[in-house]
């Protein structure tokens, strides 16, 4: 899978590309990041990238040239989206790095930079993403978290993919609490249950703990897992943990 970075800022990705099962999913070939600078496509001869906005205002915009010509510098896959990241854009989560992972050949991230881009620029892109309800120095980090987060899915990328169904967010529900050895730690016990050999048991009560933790951490992930299992009609795990 082929990922086209345009940034300002090439080297902030200098070392996480290299760096874990980042940098080792690239090495294998199994994704492949592309970072094209749109300075480098600046039309005048200070290579500005950037200007006041018209009818006044604080800060500065990042002018149109510039990234339509990075953009259209780039080979164009048969499964494409262009990606801005901005506070404005649908926030990022599982499903859609899963979707990422299965659905496209090529993703094509713009970062954003200073108060934002011109609007003109939104008719390069297919899709606006954020990472949260906040602001950033930059649009690269977001794009980080888009990297990191679907290549992890590809397939190669981790060790024992059966891990990846079990992890928090892959079910709709937060992960289960995890330990390992000493079985007890000062005065903090394993569950007897996963010292039991019994995996039914420790099956069940894995999926527990995750209801009973979506449901106590984030209310709003527990109402929409509620809302699914009754639609697929598999909530009875639910009244189990309520009783």
């Amino acid at each position: 899978m082929r990922f086209d970075i345009v940034t300002l800022f090439p080297d902030f990705f200098a070392s996480p590309l290299r760096s874990g099962l980042l940098g080792k999913a690239l090495a294998k070939g199994i994704a492949e990041v592309q970072l094209t600078n749109p300075r480098d496509f600046a039309i005048d001869r200070h290579h500005r990238v950037d200007d006041e906005p018209y009818g006044g205002g604080v800060g500065m915009l990042m002018k149109p040239e510039p990234i339509f010509a990075a953009v259209e510098s780039l080979p164009v896959g048969h499964r494409r989206e262009v990606i801005l990241t901005t506070p404005q854009g649908e926030t990022m989560n599982q499903r859609m790095f899963q979707e990422f992972a299965t659905g496209y050949d090529q993703l094509v991230i713009i970062c954003g930079h200073y108060e934002g881009v011109d609007e003109r620029v939104l008719n390069l892109v297919t899709r606006e993403v954020s990472l949260g309800d906040f602001v950033l120095t930059c649009g690269e980090i977001p794009a980080l978290a888009l990297l990191n987060g679907t290549i992890r899915l590809l397939p190669g990328t981790v060790g024992k993919e059966e891990s990846l169904k079990t992890e928090s967010f892959e079910a709709g529900l937060l992960d289960y609490p995890q330990y390992t050895r000493p079985p007890i730690f000062r005065h903090w016990a394993v569950p007897d249950v996963l010292l039991s050999g019994n995996h039914a048991e420790i099956a069940r009560w894995r999926k527990q703990q995750q209801i009973q933790r979506t449901r106590d951490r984030r209310p709003d992930l527990y109402e929409k897992w509620l809302e699914e299992s009754g639609k697929r009609g598999d909530g009875r795990e639910a009244n189990e943990v309520e009783r």
